[in-house]
């Protein structure tokens, strides 16, 4: 038969289990209070033992360098957003042809006819983009036309090799 436990075994108990969940409760909140993890943006501290060139050319340099990366780590900081000007070329869907958008011109679509109007093309998009990076999107007809042929395709990815862009085909899914 089941007896009640003594009163010694009851005092004994009772202590040990709030002990055991007040250790549980500091388990699920040791995640919260652990320390941050290095960031990979994280700039090396020089140790205090390095001492400081006495040449002020050798400071000047230093100082330019230091500046560069601020202004790298600044640059990666800011949102793709802000810091990209996304320019839309189009394929004719009748013959392949490519298409800019010039919205300040007499002739608002003008036709992209080999390499030196692609260049002058990204020079005049990188002058009106400033200090922003230029991306070229070029959209694929939005018709199944059988129009840009390969050959076309592989001619406008020579021209814009040396600049970002990406091609939106709707048909293949390929960006």
């Amino acid at each position: 038969m089941i007896t009640t436990p003594k009163r010694a075994v009851t005092r004994f108990f009772i202590p040990l289990i709030d002990v055991l969940i007040l250790l549980f409760c500091i388990f699920l909140l040791m995640p919260f209070v652990s320390a941050p993890e290095e960031t990979p943006l994280a700039v090396p501290q020089k140790s205090p033992a390095t001492e400081l060139p006495k040449d002020a050319a050798e400071l000047q340099r230093q100082l330019l360098e230091s500046k560069r990366r601020v202004d790298k780590l600044v640059k990666d900081k800011t949102p793709t957003a802000e810091r990209m000007s996304v320019r839309v070329l189009e394929i004719d869907k009748a013959s392949g042809k490519l298409f800019a958008f010039e919205p300040d011109s007499p002739e608002p679509k003008v036709e992209v006819k080999d390499q030196a109007d692609a260049q002058r093309l990204i020079d005049r998009q990188r002058r009106l983009a400033g200090a922003k990076d230029v991306f070229f999107l070029i959209l694929y007809p939005r018709e199944l036309t059988g129009y840009p042929l390969q050959k076309q395709t592989d001619t406008y990815r020579r021209w814009f090799k040396d600049v970002p862009h990406g091609f939106d085909n709707p048909w293949t899914g390929e960006s």
